[in-house]
This record gives C-alpha cells, sequence and structure tokens, in this order.
C-alpha cells in the first residue's frame, strides 16, 4: 500500500514496530515534519540517515527501509527544540521524496507485519527467547524477569524486532534487521546476533574471573604485609618509613582523585619508598605528595540558589551597585534552570574606594562558598601563576594551587586584585599565564608546573578587580566579563556613610552609638569639603579621625557625650580642605573648563591658553601624552584651516606663539577628550572672547570639526558637579549614557549635546547672543564689537 507522509530522518536512532521511543528535534525541517503529522492524525515515516553530522541529507544519505510511526506526544523545550514521543507500527520502504521544503514529505510503501505463527517460527522464536534470557544474565544490562515479560505473549515477528531493539550492536546491525521482511529470516539473524554477542560476553566473564583471581592475589600479598608489620612490632622492631608510606598510601585511597593523578601519585610513593630516608630527593617527593593530597580535587560547597536570599545579603553588605548585583542573580537563576553550575570570569573595573574588593567577598556570602583573595599588584614573574618546577629549590605551587588549596574546596568565589596591574620581564609574562585560568574552554585541565598534572578550576567563579582596563591585555581582556563600578554622588556617600561607615567606625573604636552623635550636617561637610574622590576610602578615614577625637574627649572625661555638627566639625577635624569649587568663578580669556577619568574617577581639567608674538609655534606642557598633544594639533589645524570664517588673518599664525597648558604639571594627562575644550580655549586667546566659568566641556574634534563621543560620561557628570559646574557639554552620541544616569545626579545639571564644533561656541561664549566670528583679531574695536553680538 503507497502513501505520502511527512519524513523524520533520526540521527543515531533505529526505531522497529512496536517500539517507543523519545526524541527530541531541533531542525527546522524536523519540527515541521512533526507538526504535519500531528495536524493529519500522527502518522510519521521514521527513517535512519548514514551520517549523523548531516544537517539536511537527500535521497541517498538515509536508509530506504524505517518504520511508520505514530506520534503520541509533543513537549516544548525552552531552547526553542520539541520532545516527541512516538511509537512504531509497521514497515515501510521509501520510493521517493515528493517534497523537501518546509519538510521532507515521502512517498512510502507499507509493508504490513506478518501475523504468521507456524509450528516452525514458534520454535525459532522459542530458542530465540531462551537465547536472550542467557544474554540478558551475562550482560546484565536489564533485568531479565522484565525484558522476557516483554517478548513473551507477542508474535515471532514482534519477538524477532524486540530483541534486536534491545541488543547492544550498531544502528547499522539494526538497520539489517528492519530490512529482513520475512520472519523466519529475521529470527534466523537475529539468534545469530544475539549467539555472537553472547560469547563475547563469555569471552568478558572469563576475562573478569581473572582479574577476580588477581585481586585475591593482591589481598593475600596485603594479609602476608600486615602479619610481617605484627611480627616486627612483636619483635620490637619499628619501620617509621613503611608506617608513613602506608599512610600515604590510605590518603590516595581515600581522596577520590582522577585516575591520571591517581597513577603519578602512586608512583611517588613507590619512588619515596625505594629512597634513602635522609636523601634530599625523599623531602622534595614528601613536600610534593603532600600538596597533591591536600587539594580539594572532589571537595566542593553546596551553591544557594535562592535568589531573593542572595539578593538580600548583596542588599545588606552594599548600597547601589545594581549592575554588578544584577549580573550574579542573572548567573544564580541560570544555575537554577541548568541544574548545574559553571564557572565565570567578571572584571570590576572602577575607581578605588567604590567596593569592587568587598563585593567579592558579599558574592561569596551570597553564594554560600568560600572566599579567597590573591593580590596581583607588582607580580612580574609567570612562576607566581604556575608556579616552579620542582627541579628548582624550594619549589612551589603557584598561586592560584596555594589560594585552591586555602579555599578547602573547588567551587570557591577566587579573587584576584588589581589585574591592571600586572607587570612583565624577562621571567615571563602572568598575564599570558592568566588566560588558561580564566578561559572556560580551558581551565578544567589547568596545568601547574609544580603538580605536573591537571587541576580542574571550571567551577570556580573567577572575579579580578581593576581601576582601568586600559593597561590590561586584550586578550585577557577578552576572556572576562567587564562590569562598570562607577564613583558615588554626594547622596550615595551620605547614605553609605550613615548606613555603613559611621557604625563601622563606632564598633572598630569603641564607641556606643549613645556615645557619638555625628549629624547629617557633618557628614555633608565631610564629603563636600573634607574629601575629594569617587569612592568612599578618605571620607571612612575622615570619620575613623572624628572618632579616635571623640573617644579621646570621652576618655578624658572632657565630655560625656560627643555632639558633631557641621559648623563645630572644624574644631575637630582643622580648616577643610578643598573649597566648594575649585574651578574659576570669574569668566576669562583662554581658560577653557575640560572633563577627564582618572583611576580615581571624574575631575575638571582646566585648559589654559595664551598668545604672545612669535614664529608661529605650538608650545604644549602640563605633562601630556601623545594622543592629548595630537587633540591640541588637530584643533589648532582646524582654526587655521577655517580662519577666513573665523576672522583669522592668515598671517596671525605666522606672527604669534601659541602656549596651552593644563595644569598640575607633575600629574600625566593624555586622551582625546579634551578636544573641543583645547579648541575653545585657542579661539578665545586668539578672539579674546571670554568663555563662561559655569560650563565645562568634553569630547573628541576632527580636523572638520566634528564632535566624536567620549567614554566615563557618568564620572565626568559627578566631576563637573562636585565643582560646582552647572552646565555640561556633550557629544551627541552620548546621550544615551546620560539618560541611564539616575535622575536625582542628572537633574542637578543642564546638558548641552554638540555635534560639531560651531555648536560649541555657540554655547560657552560670555556673550548675550550667539557666538559671532569678527573681521580682524588684530583690531580691537572689532574684537569688541564682536563680543557684544555685533556684526
Amino acid at each position: 500500500m503507497m502513501a505520502l507522509l511527512p519524513m523524520l530522518p533520526l540521527r543515531g536512532l533505529v526505531v522497529f514496530p512496536g517500539m517507543e521511543a523519545c526524541v527530541e528535534v531541533g531542525r527546522p525541517k524536523s519540527i515541521e515534519a512533526i507538526k504535519k503529522a500531528i495536524a493529519d492524525g500522527g502518522d510519521i515515516f521514521l527513517t535512519t540517515q548514514k551520517h549523523i553530522d548531516l544537517e539536511e541529507p537527500d535521497l541517498d544519505q538515509v536508509f530506504r527501509f524505517g518504520t511508520v510511526a505514530k506520534v503520541t506526544n509533543v513537549t516544548a523545550l525552552e531552547n526553542g527544540n520539541i520532545r516527541v514521543v512516538i511509537k512504531g507500527k509497521e514497515r515501510a520502504r521509501l520510493k521517493g521524496l515528493v517534497n523537501t521544503d518546509p519538510f521532507y514529505l515521502a512517498e512510502v510503501e507499507i509493508i504490513p507485519e506478518s501475523d504468521e505463527s507456524t509450528p516452525e517460527l514458534r520454535a525459532l522464536a522459542k530458542q530465540l527467547l531462551d537465547q536472550f534470557a542467557r544474554y540478558v544474565q551475562t550482560m546484565k544490562k536489564i533485568p531479565a524477569g522484565a525484558m522476557l515479560a516483554i517478548v513473551a505473549d507477542q508474535s515471532p515477528s514482534r519477538i524477532a524486532d524486540t530483541v534486536a531493539a534491545q541488543l547492544h550492536v550498531g544502528n547499522e546491525e539494526k538497520q539489517k534487521v528492519l530490512e529482513r521482511v520475512g520472519v523466519e529470516e529475521r529470527l534466523r539473524y537475529v539468534l545469530d546476533m544475539v549467539n555472537r554477542i553472547a560469547a563475547v560476553g563469555e569471552l568478558d566473564k572469563k576475562i573478569s574471573n581473572q582479574v577476580q583471581k588477581q585481586i585475591e592475589k593482591s589481598q593475600r600479598e596485603y594479609y602476608l604485609r600486615e602479619q610481617l608489620k605484627a611480627i616486627q612490632r612483636e619483635l620490637g622492631e619499628s619501620d617509621d618509613k613503611a608506617g608513613e608510606i602506608e599512610e600515604l598510601r590510605t590518603k590516595v585511597a581515600q581522596a577520590q582523585l582522577p585516575p591520571n593523578v591517581e597513577e603519578k601519585v602512586l608512583k611517588e610513593i613507590d619512588r619515596l619508598e625505594k629512597m634513602p630516608p635522609m636523601s634530599a630527593e625523599t623531602v622534595v617527593v614528601r613536600n610534593y605528595l603532600d600538596w597533591v593530597l591536600c587539594l580539594p580535587w572532589n571537595v566542593e560547597t553546596k551553591d544557594n540558589l535562592d535568589t531573593a536570599l542572595a539578593e538580600r545579603v548583596l542588599d545588606e553588605d552594599h548600597y547601589g551597585l545594581e549592575k554588578p548585583k544584577q549580573r550574579i542573580l542573572e548567573y544564580l537563576a541560570v544555575c537554577q534552570l541548568r541544574g548545574s553550575v559553571k564557572g565565570s570570569a567578571l572584571c570590576f573595573v572602577g575607581p578605588p574606594g567604590v567596593g569592587k574588593t568587598s563585593l567579592a567577598r558579599s558574592i561569596a556570602r551570597a553564594l554560600g562558598r568560600k572566599y579567597v583573595r590573591i593580590s596581583l599588584g607588582g607580580v612580574r614573574d609567570e612562576a607566581e601563576i604556575r608556579g616552579h618546577r620542582r627541579t628548582y629549590v624550594g619549589a612551589l605551587p603557584g598561586r592560584i594551587i596555594q589560594g585552591m588549596k586555602t579555599a578547602g574546596s573547588r567551587n570557591p568565589v577566587f579573587l584576584m586584585d588589581e589585574v591592571d596591574k600586572l607587570g612583565a620581564d624577562f621571567r615571563g609574562d602572568p598575564s599570558s599565564a592568566l588566560l588558561e585560568v580564566l578561559d572556560p574552554e580551558q581551565n578544567f585541565s589547568f596545568s601547574d608546573h609544580y603538580l605536573e598534572v591537571p587541576f580542574d578550576l571550571s567551577r570556580v567563579m573567577f572575579i579580578t578587580t581593576a581601576n582601568s582596563v586600559h593597561t590590561i591585555p586584550g586578550p585577557l581582556l577578552d576572556r572576562m566579563e567587564v562590569i562598570q563600578i562607577p564613583g558615588y554622588d554626594s547622596e550615595d556617600k551620605l547614605h553609605i556613610a550613615r548606613q555603613f561607615l559611621i557604625p563601622k567606625q563606632l564598633k572598630e573604636n569603641g564607641l556606643k552609638p549613645a556615645q557619638v552623635n555625628i549629624a547629617e550636617s557633618a557628614v555633608k561637610r565631610l564629603i563636600q569639603e573634607y574629601t575629594r574622590e569617587a569612592g568612599v576610602r578618605n571620607l571612612e578615614r575622615q570619620i575613623a579621625s572624628l572618632c579616635r577625637k571623640s573617644a579621646r574627649l570621652i576618655v578624658q572625661g572632657k565630655r560625656k557625650v560627643v555632639r558633631v555638627s557641621g559648623t563645630n566639625i572644624t574644631k575637630l577635624l582643622g580648616v577643610p580642605r578643598y573649597k566648594e569649587s575649585e574651578v574659576e568663578t570669574e569668566s576669562q580669556v583662554g581658560l577653557a573648563i575640560g572633563l577627564a577619568v582618572t583611576e580615581w574617577g571624574g575631575d575638571v581639567m582646566p585648559v589654559e591658553v595664551t598668545t604672545m608674538p612669535g614664529k608661529g609655534n605650538l608650545i604644549l606642557t602640563g605633562k601630556l601624552g601623545e594622543v592629548l598633544k595630537e587633540s591640541a594639533q588637530a584643533a589648532l589645524g582646524y582654526l587655521r584651516a577655517n580662519g577666513d570664517d573665523l576672522g583669522i588673518p592668515p598671517e596671525y599664525f605666522e606672527k604669534h606663539d601659541i602656549h596651552v597648558h593644563l595644569p598640575e604639571g607633575a600629574i600625566p594627562k593624555d586622551g582625546p577628550s579634551a578636544g573641543i575644550a583645547i579648541a575653545t580655549g585657542l579661539l578665545s586667546a586668539i578672539t579674546e572672547r571670554r568663555i563662561r566659568c559655569d560650563t565645562a566641556m568634553t569630547g573628541e574634534i576632527t580636523l572638520r570639526g566634528k564632535v566624536l563621543a567620549i567614554g566615563g560620561v557618568r564620572e565626568k557628570v559627578l566631576a563637573a558637579q562636585r565643582a560646582g559646574l552647572r552646565r555640561i557639554v556633550l557629544p551627541v552620541q552620548n546621550r544615551a549614557e546620560v539618560e541611564e544616569i539616575p535622575s536625582r545626579i542628572a537633574k542637578r545639571s543642564e546638558f548641552i549635546f554638540v555635534r560639531d564644533i560651531r555648536d560649541v561656541w555657540n554655547n560657552v561664549f560670555f556673550v548675550d547672543t550667539p557666538w559671532v566670528p569678527c573681521n580682524n583679531v588684530l583690531d580691537k574695536t572689532m574684537g569688541t564689537q564682536a563680543q557684544r553680538g555685533v556684526n
């Protein structure tokens, strides 16, 4: 009988009539075929691919014989695949493919199942059942009673199919059974298969008996050895070395080491057993064995996958830091869904004092994992990471393996502090050694030079910290997920001080909350006038200083309760270190306020420009880097190229020297974001127009005057606010970053988004109307008119 049915090519599976199977389907054509089969009543044609790696096999790449089956159940999976339960009905032969898109539609010839049951067929079926029962007893793969109950009441044809489906043979052998339509031929072929497999099983049993005899021999030797030890004890003869060797062997047996590690350790124990006790090599081998046996090869802590509890723990320890917290909660959610835990590598980047290191400790507490920390600042030797080879005197494993020993589990939270401070010299590059540690495709077999056997780091959650990503090598940075931790604004610092810092310092200085009262006004003055930082480290030091001075007053009996307010704080801490605003409060010619990002957060960067008679030289001072120097040259190039439009005569640049200076000359400065500030300062100095003193600006300038996007927007905005600058000029491409800034911070500033340097000048020059170029900067009268906005 001919039929048109959707076809499902199977990989690595042969389905027989009467057999029920569960198949995961993910290929688009296969999914469409399942949908079509369900829509048409559930029948589908199953055939097996000749090569399992083919995604879209053609007619010649599948077997012609298959099975017509019925789809009984379909379940959608989270990964987009579907799980299908199918039950084979009858054999069929593939005649051709009618269509291949959107699914395979096959023309098949259905071969009805034979109900023939002659005495000869029943005899063959009984013989097959008997042989199969012996096969089950020999192989012990499935319960004998259960299997015999399955096949006992079936027809000879179905018995042959069911037994063939249960045999541990390749799919090609099973396909040969499927292609045998005659019942007698099929029974004889399956019977021959069972006999062949049973013969192999008998041979396997014989080998197992030989292995058992060898084990009994080893037990006999152990028994004799124990008797020998008892005799030595009776005679008063002690053998300390033998006891040590036996103790080591016992530790190896209890440690459940990986097979390759156990083999290596037993070889070292055999070497130790043959060495003289006073040999120098004996100490080396003994230390090596101690290190290997104390590592957590199979010891791990159980993760706390409760996201609500983890979120509560993180909020208890840290204020803000939403992105890192969200990343940890996402990690826990994925672990819950996967049912297994996978390691990861995060890199917290931010200014000092924002809580990067303490956040890693909180993550360990939230996950219920062990916590271990190493500092990589100043590390220059590759052996610090990978360890020294045992040929060196005093050799030890690297810091990674030492940290795993300290943790005592194979899935700790492993913090590597100051990864951006790594160095390199003739002894190697530690950052290159860290590539294997942080790469999930490699760290499951991390190789330490001292251990000489691979150690699995794939379950470790690695967290690194850095103040800047610019000094981290690109390949190493690529192995980590970078999470920016921005600086805190004044409100954040106030909250952190009240909730965390003050209670902590009161406790550390032996004070009770009732003895010292630090008012909110005092904390605000600490933040604004005694500290100037992105984090809260110096703020904590100032609070600690207040607590120490209060403790002294209380101990000396001068006060019972110390109340610190905004008015009397200067009596305890002295004159404030910072004024409310360190930038100029008067608009000036040639002074533009730029913004920069440093390792300590954002900062204002004044740009001073002056001109003098000369020969057209550009003088750059302030310890500027190459990129910053090129930005100044680009800004000057734009002014010279557009001098006619700006009212600057060509001879001006030939008769004047221009000096650009960035104050605080001992501090290195670099980067392109000062481009528009330099260009504005240059034009101001040349045209003698004043620049608004309440405006900060940041952006890269091109030779065509375009303003390009910059980084560190949040840090720069906070720096401008700390300095009292209300207006901030930013590239229009950075509008999205501004929108991510919390509204309580953004509403304090007026943001001006620009595309071109002319947009900048129209908003920063101190005039009542937009900036209009003068006709001749050498004419003081015309310059004054331009300042007033007169053509």
